[in-house]
C-alpha cells in the first residue's frame, strides 16, 4: 500500500518573542547585538542578514519552527541594533566572520545550520569556507558574489528594469559626478553632517528597495526608508562596494570547493534585480551538490510568497540534522 507524502510547511511561523538576548563585545570599539528564541535545546540556526548593513528584525525569526529550532539572530558590526550604529572602523568581512565565530563560542554551539539571504549569503559563504566544520548545513537566499559585474549591475544596469527609480537615484549627484556613482554616494554618505548623509542615505536605501521585488510594494520601500535602516544599508554597503568586500577577486566561487561535504539548499528568484541569477547558477555549477531552486515568480526580497514558502520548506527538509 502506497503512503501519501507529508507535505512540508511553507507558511512562516507565528511571531515570537526572544527567550534572551544581550549585547557581545567584539573589540574596544563595537558591540553586537544577539538573540535566541524558539527551543534552547533544539538544532541550532544563524540568521545572517543583508546589506550588509541593514540589520535583523522580529519577522526573521519566523523562518523556522520555534519548537525544533535553537534561533539565533544578531545585528552585524555597525547593522542595526549593534554599536556604535553606521560605524565603518575595523568593518571588513574577515572581522565580520570572525564575529560570527565568536558568538557560536559564546553561545556554546558545536554546530549550527547557516541561514542568509543577499548580503547574507555572503557572509554565510564566507563563514562555511573559512569554518566548514561548525556548519551542519547552509540555507541561503538572493546570491551575492560582490563581483564587479554584480556592483557594476546595482550601480547602472537596474536602470533596464527599473529606469524610475534608478533616474531618482542617479539624479540626486551632480551630473558631473555620476560616471562614478560609488564614489560620489560614498563621499556623502560618509560625511558626519545629517544633513548630507541621510538624504543620500535615503535616496540608497530607497533605490534598493524599490528594485526588490516582482511587483510594486510600498511596504518594502517604507522600511528601506527608515532611518535606521538607510544608514546601515547605504553606508556599509558603499563601504564594502568600495572595497570589494575586502576579499581576493572571485574569492567565494574560487573557494566553493570547502562547502561540497556541507548539505546546502539555494533560493533563487527569478526575477532578482538586485542580486541577478547568474550568481546563483555559477555558484550552483561550482558547488553541485547543493538544490537548487529558482522561484519562477519572484524577484529579491525574502518576502515573496514563493520565495519565504521555500525557506520555509528548506528548513523544514533539514529537521534531524544536527
Amino acid at each position: 500500500m502506497d503512503f501519501p507524502i507529508p507535505r512540508l510547511r511553507t507558511e512562516l511561523y507565528s511571531e515570537i518573542e526572544p527567550l534572551r538576548a544581550g549585547y557581545l563585545a567584539l573589540d574596544g570599539r563595537h558591540e553586537m547585538y544577539w538573540e535566541e528564541s524558539g527551543n534552547p535545546r533544539g538544532t541550532p540556526v544563524v540568521f545572517l542578514h543583508g546589506g550588509p548593513g541593514a540589520g535583523a528584525s522580529a519577522m526573521h525569526r519566523r523562518f523556522f519552527d520555534p519548537a525544533h529550532y535553537r534561533i539565533v539572530i544578531f545585528d552585524q558590526r555597525g547593522a542595526g541594533r549593534s554599536r556604535p550604529h553606521g560605524d565603518l572602523t575595523d568593518n571588513t568581512t574577515p572581522h565580520l566572520v570572525a564575529d560570527t565565530e565568536k558568538l557560536r563560542a559564546h553561545l556554546d554551539i558545536e554546530k549550527w545550520v547557516i541561514f542568509g539571504g543577499s548580503w547574507g549569503s555572503t557572509l554565510a559563504l564566507a563563514y562555511a569556507q573559512s569554518h566548514p566544520q561548525r556548519c551542519s548545513a547552509l540555507v541561503l537566499r538572493g546570491i551575492f558574489l560582490c563581483r564587479k559585474l554584480e556592483i557594476d549591475w546595482f550601480l547602472y544596469g537596474m536602470r533596464f528594469v527599473f529606469p524610475e527609480a534608478w533616474h531618482r537615484f542617479a539624479g540626486f549627484i551632480p551630473e558631473a559626478e555620476r560616471s562614478d556613482l560609488l564614489a560620489a554616494y560614498s563621499r556623502r554618505l560618509n560625511n558626519p553632517d545629517p544633513l548630507v548623509h541621510m538624504p543620500a542615505a535615503h535616496q540608497w536605501s530607497i533605490y534598493e528597495g524599490s528594485c526588490s521585488t516582482l511587483l510594486p510594494s510600498a511596504s518594502t520601500v517604507a522600511h528601506f526608508s527608515e532611518d535606521v535602516v538607510a544608514l546601515g544599508l547605504a553606508r556599509i554597503e558603499a563601504h564594502y562596494f568600495t572595497n570589494n568586500i575586502f576579499l581576493p577577486p572571485n574569492s567565494l566561487l574560487d573557494n566553493a570547493w570547502k562547502l561540497r561535504s556541507i548539505p546546502g539548499i539555494i533560493v533563487q528568484g527569478r526575477y532578482d534585480m538586485v542580486c541577478p541569477i547568474i550568481s546563483a547558477d555559477d555558484l550552483h555549477k561550482a558547488w553541485p551538490e547543493a538544490d537548487y531552486i529558482v522561484i519562477p515568480d519572484a524577484g529579491h526580497s525574502a518576502w515573496e510568497p514563493g520565495i519565504s514558502a521555500q525557506l520555509v520548506a528548506a528548513m523544514e527538509r533539514l529537521k534531524g540534522r544536527r
